[in-house]
């Protein structure tokens, strides 16, 4: 009988160490610029989860940095900084839009509004499942185009994001401007210009019964239907992506105006580094 315990214990703690060696499905992050500038993507971990990429790193215009996601559960937001200027020292860096504290790499730090923010979920659910999560938020504003596609997934994994350049609409109680000149480099939400208890959901308001839209939430909401645009929001496009191999995030603005024409910057449409020119429309 003892040596018939021995013998199911040994294969319990065989079966158990292999349920926690096993690892989720490798997969890749893409961080790709389709932008007419350089911009600093920058990463964000939630708590407990790895900094990735030290937190942020230079992205020069139409091109793309791929980096393997951790083999285990994380989740964190990705968001494009821009208008950065070098500091000091060569760690430092001060961005228009999504500034972290100065840092050319955030280290866990978070980025200043306005921001257009993907946020993802990797490896959650079993290992079999291995499911992925992914949007894209307006609630701290926006700066540039963002969208999130995943490659070889399997159920439902559509592309979200949004693909607008709001800097060109934003309403003027919410553009950002650059230090110097007219510039729109940013658009911000309503809690952000006016800070109030409402549109930032904060206190009694920090529920999904008293958290509303505003109409300066619906302002982005009505460009980007696919993105939150305030705390509680709840996009209706669902996914339920499992396994993709990669995860792309782009980052865009539609158009830029050169020589009397426009260059039209695609996302997930093209490969990065394609380009194509229309007649300029006003």
């Amino acid at each position: 009988m003892a040596s018939l315990s021995l013998s199911l214990l040994t294969i319990s703690l065989l079966s158990l160490a292999t349920f926690s060696n096993a690892a989720y499905s490798p997969m890749t992050l893409t961080v790709v610029n389709n932008c007419p500038f350089t911009v600093w993507p920058a990463l964000q971990a939630n708590s407990g989860h790895d900094v990735l990429e030290g937190g942020g790193f230079e992205l020069r215009s139409l091109t793309h940095r791929s980096f393997a996601a951790p083999e285990k559960p994380w989740s964190g937001r990705i968001w494009a900084r821009t208008g950065c200027q070098p500091g000091a020292t060569p760690s430092s860096l001060h961005c228009n839009t999504g500034d972290c504290a100065g840092r050319l790499q955030c280290a866990g730090l978070g980025g200043s509004a306005p921001a257009s923010l993907a946020q993802v979920s990797l490896h959650h659910g079993s290992v079999d499942q291995d499911f992925t999560s992914y949007g894209v938020s307006l609630v701290d504003g926006f700066n540039v185009g963002l969208t999130v596609t995943p490659h070889e997934g399997h159920g439902q994994c559509p592309v979200l994001g949004c693909r607008v350049d709001l800097t060109a609409t934003c309403p003027d109680v919410l553009q950002v401007r650059a230090p110097a000149g007219s510039q729109v480099v940013g658009c911000k939400s309503g809690c952000a210009a006016f800070g109030t208890d409402e549109l930032c959901c904060k206190n009694k308001y920090n529920s999904p019964h008293t958290c509303r839209s505003s109409k300066y939430s619906e302002f982005f909401k009505h460009a980007c239907p696919q993105a939150f645009t305030y705390a509680h929001d709840s996009p209706s496009l669902t996914h339920n992506c499992a396994k993709p191999k990669e995860l792309k995030l782009f980052t865009f603005l539609r158009r830029t105006r050169s020589n009397g024409r426009v260059t039209v910057l695609t996302d997930e449409a093209e490969a990065p580094g394609k380009k194509r020119k229309v007649a300029w429309r006003d």
